[in-house]
């Protein structure tokens, strides 16, 4: 209910627009009906504009607090698991025991895709990147069930819903798999979600992995810290695309075109190229005054975030995931851990750093993380694609349920050219 009121005035014209205050964040100047008087609201990438009402997740970028559901990240990171957090972000609270098993049992059966999906695989070159890969894989999905679903009937997006978490890990790692020249592994139904992902992922040739639980328990660990993050690019573009009434497979193949981005979704991968560009931790000092030169173009990856002024939650528990796999792996010794621990030391001591308040952000751990466990770089970003489907689909799912659905229709301020006449081609 709308507390009260804000009052604009243009043109001698008074216009009075409802606020309205969520659980927690800034209250919302409701100004829906602004269109009807002939005006619209300017606010270039949305930096000002609450473009929807959502009960999902929840980011205080200024106290570093981010809840899902109202849960703080730090305990579901600690207490559940994966799986949980899939359940709470959909259906709006952590499972029961025998919802938990439902669940799982759910999700293992819907993980194998169709024969005919490894056709498609088979017409990328094993060099393509693994987000084309993943876009025209869930493009292939959506030829297979878009008769299957009617996106108006509640059952059928949980449906759909079901069949996106199932089926992402099993497409990242056939894509993966075509990218070393192996043929993709098919899911077990007696493992985890995150145990199925390394297992499809790095067992080869008739021969499964050895699945060390230190390893898996990161993944998962992974999973949930990336699983979703409000309003970002990628969410409001599968927004977008599902207002249109488009296949859920479509809406998400959107998202992780939004994903693929440096800027979103492939800054982990920057971050690692960062660090082999550093190479040495005797490089170090020059790397710090070129990113302290407003001059030089340099930029350090994985400090600082746009959304978060203090400590990203997310990186706390990031650095001590990074810290255990290191250890599992023996990895304190390779150069290339020296140099990120040694720039993580300088961002927390370093004057400059801790003023400007750029603290290592969960991209810089989580890209450690990665090439610790194994996955090469230009993976990273569909690591991130198979943690926030859930996040999506429940965006999209939410968006679906209210009353109020309507098709996205951003408006604009055109300052191009007015009205002239076509001139013939001799008199151009």
């Amino acid at each position: 209910m709308s507390k009260s009121t804000a009052k604009m005035h243009i043109n001698q014209q008074e216009f009075e627009f409802p606020i309205y205050e969520g659980t927690y964040g800034a209250p919302v100047i409701d100004v829906t009906s602004i269109g009807k008087q002939g005006f619209y609201t300017f606010d270039p990438g949305f930096l000002g504009t609450a473009a929807c009402e959502s009960k999902i997740t929840f980011i205080d970028g200024a106290k570093g607090i981010l809840l899902y559901r109202g849960y703080p990240i730090e305990q579901l990171a600690e207490q559940t698991d994966f799986m949980d957090v899939a359940h709470c972000l959909f259906f709006g609270d952590l499972p029961t025991t025998s919802e938990k098993a439902t669940f799982i049992n759910e999700i293992n059966t819907l993980m194998p895709v169709k024969d005919e999906l490894h056709s498609v695989l088979d017409g990328f070159q094993t060099t393509g990147h693994p987000i084309a890969m993943q876009i025209s894989l869930l493009g292939a999905e959506a030829s297979y069930y878009h008769e299957a679903i009617d996106i108006n009937k509640s059952d059928d997006r949980v449906r759909a819903a079901k069949m996106l978490i199932a089926k992402i890990p099993t497409i990242t790692a056939m894509c993966f798999q075509h990218s070393q020249g192996h043929k993709p592994i098919q899911p077990e139904s007696g493992l985890s979600y995150a145990e199925n992902f390394m297992h499809m992922m790095f067992s080869k040739d008739g021969k499964d992995v050895e699945l060390n639980q230190t390893l898996v328990k990161a993944i998962d660990r992974i999973f949930t810290l990336h699983a979703d993050h409000e309003q970002n690019a990628s969410t409001s573009t599968v927004r977008l695309a599902g207002s249109t009434g488009t296949d859920p497979f479509a809406a998400v193949a959107a998202g992780i075109a939004a994903l693929w981005g440096p800027a979103h979704g492939g800054a982990n991968e920057s971050c690692l190229n960062m660090l082999r560009e550093i190479a040495s931790v005797d490089k170090i000092p020059e790397y710090i005054a070129r990113a302290k030169d407003k001059a030089d173009p340099f930029r350090l990856m994985g400090f600082g975030h746009r959304v978060y002024k203090n400590y990203d939650p997310r990186a706390t528990i990031m650095r001590k995931t990074c810290h255990e796999v290191l250890n599992e792996k023996g990895c304190h010794d390779d150069s290339l851990f020296k140099v990120a621990m040694e720039l993580e030391r300088i961002a927390l001591e370093d004057e400059y750093f801790v003023e400007k308040k750029l603290y290592p952000n969960v991209d810089f751990y989580s890209g450690i993380t990665l090439n610790a466990l194994g996955i090469p770089s230009n993976l990273f970003t569909s690591m991130f694609v198979l943690a926030r489907t859930t996040g999506w689909i429940s965006h999209w799912h939410e968006m679906l349920s209210r009353d109020d659905f309507r098709i996205s229709r951003p408006r604009q301020m055109y300052s191009g050219a007015a009205t002239r006449d076509v001139l013939p081609i001799t008199e151009r």
